[in-house]
């Protein structure tokens, strides 16, 4: 560390120790734009044999400790850096110099587990419906999936899961640090939308460093300073993941596009689910154009969301096109009783067998055959042509064939006697 990083670093210290309580608000909102300092405090940080690394630590503990918002934000982006420290110094024996960073982690931890009583808290998730559209997704393309969802969600089925109570921890062990290591990665991954650059870089670096130290993916790497094998677990990975997500959006997307082959890498080789999962669904969803393209700044999410109001065809079959269909041929076969407007030309209809449903009555059976041959052979084909109810069905076709009958047999039909 050069000697302009280390007076930066000293004067920070005495800086927060001289600050009024009513000036840490300010003091707090310009801090994140001082990027020397937070670069310096990077490289005392990776130098764990630097004098500054206790005074460090302990002012990145009083300001998680104070409670305020932006000096807790300022705390988590080192968080990255300081479990990478830990476990590259856990896996060479040298945990003499581990003792201010792993107070550190422990506080931040203790810290976040509690609510402002000092009762352990119980973090709860749900997980959303495919049923309900967002801006990743449209139910209407997901096919019969979405009808599943919808009867699940409205069954009140929606999935919950629970995180916690997590128990108070004193030391860190080779059998707990991975449980208080991913529940600080998810306290981070909670604020990344105030980290910085840098510390999204960090967090890129150290996922590959983790995930390749100790195997033969770590010689196409420049990272060479540790060959040991460091151990992670599924959950810790599934966190990993979630943060290196959020850098190929947003300004890092060679060195995320790293750390995901690398944490792949590592995920098939510990044959883990979960990683797998969500390492292989992240890589499916990235657009191919930008995977090969240079870091230019701050990338978007590019979704294609359907319009809100819904366009049906006008040939498309509804259930209330299937009605206005059954109650217009209904209309057509029942009888029309109304009675013919004024001034309008009504046509009789020509029939022998009566389509209409009407018994002849008994006045018309003493007609005389006024009626050709033609017509009645014409009103046989309008009477088979129209449609008939239900009901009415089986006695106008028999009523038809009698009809026909007799006409062949060069008979008079019933009910027409000579003149």
């Amino acid at each position: 560390m050069f000697e302009t990083e280390k007076v930066i670093v000293e004067e920070w210290l005495s800086e927060f120790k001289t600050l009024p309580e009513p000036s840490i608000s300010e003091y707090a909102r310009r801090l994140k734009d001082k990027t020397a300092l937070i670069s310096s405090l990077y490289k005392v940080i990776e130098e764990l044999q630097s004098e500054l690394i206790e005074p460090v630590c302990h002012q990145l503990f009083e300001f998680y400790r104070g409670g305020e918002e932006k000096l807790q934000c300022f705390t988590l982006q080192f968080l990255p850096e300081l479990i990478w420290c830990y476990l590259s110094t856990a896996v060479t024996q040298k945990r003499h110099s581990l003792g201010c960073i792993e107070a550190l982690l422990l506080g931040v931890y203790n810290l976040e587990i509690v609510d402002k009583e000092g009762r352990n808290k119980v973090l709860s998730f749900t997980i959303p419906s495919l049923s309900k559209p967002s801006i990743y997704h449209e139910p209407s393309s997901i096919g019969s999936m979405a009808l599943t969802e919808s009867a699940l969600f409205h069954h009140g089925l929606s999935k919950v899961v629970y995180s916690g109570p997590h128990p108070q921890r004193e030391t860190l062990t080779a059998q707990n640090r991975f449980e208080v290591f991913t529940f600080l990665l998810l306290c981070y991954n909670a604020a990344l939308t105030y980290m910085p650059n840098i510390s999204l870089q960090s967090l890129c670096r150290i996922c590959s460093r983790i995930c390749i130290c100790g195997f033969p993916q770590q010689r196409l790497r420049t990272y060479q300073e540790i060959n040991y094998k460091i151990p992670v677990s599924a959950e810790f990975m599934v966190q990993m993941l979630t943060g290196i997500y959020f850098a190929f959006y947003n300004g890092e997307w060679d060195l995320a596009q790293m750390a995901l082959e690398d944490v792949l890498y590592r995920a098939q080789l510990e044959l883990y689910p979960e990683p797998l999962l969500v390492a292989n669904a992240i890589k499916t969803s990235l657009p191919t154009i930008a995977m090969t393209s240079a870091k230019d700044g701050k990338r978007c999410i590019q979704v294609e969301i359907t319009p809100s109001s819904l366009k049906i065809s006008r040939n498309a079959v509804t259930s209330l096109s299937i009605r206005g269909h059954r109650w217009k041929r209904h209309e057509q076969d029942g009888p029309s009783n109304e009675a013919a407007e004024p001034g309008v030309l009504v046509i009789p209809e020509l029939s022998v067998t009566k389509v209409a449903g009407e018994r002849p009555g008994s006045g018309e059976r003493g007609k005389g055959p006024g009626d050709s041959e033609a017509q009645q052979a014409q009103g046989v084909q309008d009477a088979a042509a129209e449609p008939r109810a239900e009901s009415k069905g089986l006695p106008e076709l028999r009523r038809q064939k009698s009809v026909r009958r007799v006409m062949e047999d060069g008979g008079t039909p019933a009910g027409r006697g000579p003149p």
